[in-house]
């Protein structure tokens, strides 16, 4: 944050505690390590070479299989998401060819197909939770959220449809990145 334009202090004061700013602004400016939610700016934590080497993997795995399959865009951390109220910058989403925005020069109005979330640290159990149920309110059809501590990846299809998945479990695709697979631990590797 450089620029004084794209930096969250020069709006108001020297805290991002209680910024207000629409979620135009946010598309319009580069809030990097900063997601949008209800209406304030919320200040993301660094991630973590654990957390840098699990988004790799997750990558490796998936971007092959969606390049070679023509089935869509696979976007990183950087790229941001409109979810109705919040403004969103998952660790990893894939986006189906037929649902690409025609404009990509800036965030994305419309959510990812898939949305992975990788929890760190300094991450609660309720928001890391409230925010997969956004990403499916919003119209994402599948979300992960993968544990490094317990090497678990919870898939998310709905409010009421989850499932646990540990080392010894596939991971799959389903019906969002369909015919991919990959083993749980090798995420982990």
């Amino acid at each position: 944050m450089h620029n004084s334009q794209n930096n969250p202090e020069s709006i108001q004061g020297n805290t991002t505690h209680g910024i207000r700013i629409t979620p135009e602004e946010f598309l319009e400016n580069d809030f990097e390590g900063y997601e949008y939610v209800k209406g304030e700016l919320v200040l993301m934590p660094p991630p973590s070479m654990e957390h840098g080497e699990i988004s790799i993997n997750v990558i490796r795995y998936l971007d092959l299989h969606i390049y070679t399959h023509q089935l869509g865009r696979l976007y990183t951390a950087e790229t941001t998401f409109q979810l109705e109220d919040r403004m969103v910058k998952p660790d990893v989403a894939f986006v189906s060819t037929d649902r690409l925005p025609e404009n990509r020069r800036k965030g994305s109005p419309v959510p990812p197909d898939l949305a992975v979330e990788i929890v760190s640290p300094s991450d609660k159990h309720y928001d890391v939770t409230e925010k997969a149920f956004a990403y499916l309110k919003s119209g994402t059809r599948l979300v992960w959220v993968i544990e490094p501590v317990a090497k678990t990846v919870m898939v998310y299809r709905s409010e009421t449809d989850f499932t646990l998945l540990t080392c010894e479990d596939t991971l799959t695709g389903e019906d969002v990145v369909e015919g991919f697979t990959c083993s749980v631990a090798q995420l982990f590797e």
